[in-house]
C-alpha cells in the first residue's frame, strides 16, 4: 500500500476529494475521478464517501485502490 502526502498551500484550507485524486494521478480524469467515488471505491477517514466534491482538510485521510493520502496543512 503507497501512501501520499498532499500539502495545502498557505492561501486555501481544503481540496476537494476530485481534485486530489486528479492531481496524484490516481485517476485519469476528473469524468474518472467523479466516477470512481459515486462508485463506492473510496474512503475517507475510514467511511466510504460518495461526495465527489468532499472538501478535504488538514488531517483527513483518504484511501483509494491501496494507496493512502494523508491532507497536511
Amino acid at each position: 500500500m503507497a501512501k501520499h502526502t498532499f500539502k495545502l498551500s498557505e492561501n486555501n484550507e481544503f481540496i476537494t476529494l476530485d481534485k486530489l485524486l486528479k492531481i496524484l494521478r490516481l485517476v485519469g480524469s476528473g469524468g474518472e475521478a467523479h466516477l470512481v467515488i459515486s462508485e463506492g471505491m473510496v474512503s475517507v477517514n475510514g467511511e466510504v464517501e460518495l461526495q465527489k466534491r468532499k472538501k478535504m482538510r488538514a488531517g483527513d485521510i483518504a484511501e483509494f485502490n491501496g494507496e493512502t493520502i494523508e491532507v497536511e496543512a
